[in-house]
């Protein structure tokens, strides 16, 4: 076989992997929040999730990333295992989209489709429009290289040495591994079962071949999760555990009903597609997906128990004495930047909830001098400094990658909001002084200063807490309580300054008593400026004027 005719092929399947690529993370880029949300909301029970998962992977053209993105949301708390089991499921009939587009040979519109992708993409200054224009031209390299591979493997059928070559494959379990190694390294089924319709269009690869090959695809498609999964909570591990049982189990099932009489059921299928070969295979894949949706759904329970009891235990808790930890982002074997901002909030609400502990911890110290307490502050702040720091590493690194639009202009509100929660620990470490000090030269606060304090801290608090739901969980109707709050904070920041100061004048406290007073009550005035900071990060500012 002529040298050119393998450049020939090899540069067909670049061309094929790299449209394939280009095409997913531009559907992500351009709708990948939106199909999150849905992923969200919709997976109430097994059957919507199902119907999610199939429609999520047909659109993104990609059950690896679907699947990634189901472990991030197990990991991130979002999803429980029997939501995620449905979605895998329906992602396994979504993944065989692909292979039909391509069994309908699309190669023909190909140069059509890149070149008016790439003439939006060059003339028109729309965002969107050019987003969409990226999708467009990953679909027209794709083609391309189908095209281009489609035409070597045409002329392959003159060489007798590949026809001996492909007819050497005969072990069926042999197929079955070949398929599983090869998507393992690709990490794409839809690439092998393409691949196998066009060796069958082609008569390359006898039919039944093919049927065990693509069998042997399904495991192998489960690398990308089970990457993804390494570094998570056991949840996730169940979760990616969840999508290879489901791979294993429907392969197993399906090689036996073939080891029975796959040449009927190729015939069968050869009744329903047409005579076109490649067309068989394409179909063939979604009818063998579709059994083993219907025949594994009634077993998601025992499914999920079974992964429980192979991966046993609980996480261990990560209190608030652990330093140097993160629990939902970290160096991940597999980033998924669909799901990377998820997480990203996911963490810094858990930072934000340290910080708000420990200025209440610190504020208590304040009063009672619980030397214990003093030091868990400082132990806490360390903890809190750590966080802003990896929190804003890593939004830096996901900044570089390709993150869906709406993600993208959140990022910049992020980094504000890891900020302002850090000078929060700040200002509890400056409590914690104030106590500190307390205890070491056994200076004393009036009644009424610790009064006060407890009315401002209470105001504080529940705005913190009404700033992190808008914050965290986007509600929005939490935004004029704050206002209000806000106002009444800086009120009495005022009010009680002035009350400072006559006690002094008064001699009702010594004045180093009123130090410590009015730096607290300032200190907490500006967390509450910090709070509202948090509350207004995620909202554009077209929506800052409406609110």
């Amino acid at each position: 076989m002529k040298i050119a005719i393998i450049l020939t092929l090899i540069g067909g399947l670049g061309l094929f992997l790299y449209g394939m690529r280009v095409m997913s993370e531009s559907i992500e880029a351009f709708a990948g929040a939106r199909l999150r949300g849905i992923l969200e909301k919709l997976t109430t029970n097994r059957f919507m999730g199902i119907l999610v998962g199939l429609v999520f992977t047909a659109t993104i053209q990609s059950s690896s990333a679907c699947t990634v993105m189901v472990v991030s949301f197990v990991n991130s708390g979002l999803m429980n295992l029997y939501q995620a089991a449905g979605v895998i499921f329906g992602s396994n009939i979504g993944t065989t989209v692909t292979a039909l587009l391509v069994s309908f040979k699309l190669e023909k519109i190909a140069p059509i489709i890149l070149f008016a992708g790439v003439a939006v993409v060059m003339f028109s200054k729309n965002q969107m429009l050019k987003k969409l224009a990226d999708i467009v031209i990953g679909f027209g390299i794709l083609f391309m290289g189908l095209s281009s591979m489609s035409s070597s493997m045409g002329t392959m059928k003159d060489s007798q040495a590949v026809l001996d070559a492909f007819a050497s494959l005969r072990s069926p379990f042999l197929a079955v591994l070949l398929g599983l190694v090869i998507t393992a390294v690709v990490q794409s089924s839809s690439v092998v079962v393409s691949i196998m319709v066009l060796l069958a269009n082609q008569g390359l690869m006898g039919l039944e071949m093919c049927m065990y090959i693509t069998l042997g695809s399904n495991i192998g498609a489960c690398t990308s999760a089970v990457l993804a999964s390494l570094n998570g909570k056991k949840d996730a591990k169940r979760a990616a555990l969840i999508h290879v049982l489901f791979n294993i189990i429907g392969t197993v099932v399906m090689y036996i009903f073939f080891a029975v009489d796959v040449e009927a059921f190729v015939g069968f299928m050869s009744k329903l597609a047409g005579s076109d070969a490649g067309r068989v295979v394409a179909f063939s894949h979604l009818f063998i997906k579709i059994i083993q949706v219907i025949i594994m759904t009634p077993f998601i329970g025992p499914i999920v128990k079974l992964t429980k009891a192979i991966i046993p235990g609980e996480d261990a808790k990560v209190g608030y004495r652990e330093s140097f930890r993160l629990k939902y982002i970290g160096d991940k074997v597999v980033l998924n930047p669909a799901t990377a901002v998820v997480e990203v909030i996911k963490e810094v609400d858990r930072m934000a909830s340290l910080a708000e502990e420990n200025l209440n911890r610190a504020m208590n110290a304040l009063i009672t001098l619980d030397e214990e307490d003093i030091e868990d502050v400082y132990k806490v702040e360390e903890n809190i400094n750590f966080l802003n720091h990896a929190i804003t590493n890593y939004l830096v690194k996901i900044n570089q990658t390709t993150l869906p639009i709406e993600d993208l202009r959140s990022i910049g509100g992020l980094f504000h909001v890891v900020n302002d929660i850090e000078r929060i620990g700040d200002h509890a470490e400056n409590v914690a002084d104030a106590a500190k000090q307390r205890r070491e030269t056994g200076v004393t606060l009036s009644a009424d200063a610790h009064k006060e304090l407890g009315i401002m801290l209470d105001k504080v608090n529940e705005m913190l807490r009404l700033s992190v739901e808008v914050f965290t969980y986007g509600k929005k109707e939490n935004l004029d309580k704050i206002s209000q709050y806000e106002n009444e904070v800086d009120e009495l920041e005022r009010k009680y300054q002035a009350n400072h100061v006559e006690r002094l004048t008064k001699n009702e406290c010594t004045p180093e008593a009123g130090m410590i007073f009015s730096d607290i009550v300032s200190g907490l005035e500006r967390i509450g400026d910090h709070a509202i900071n948090i509350a207004y990060s995620m909202i554009d500012t077209n929506e800052k004027e409406k609110v």
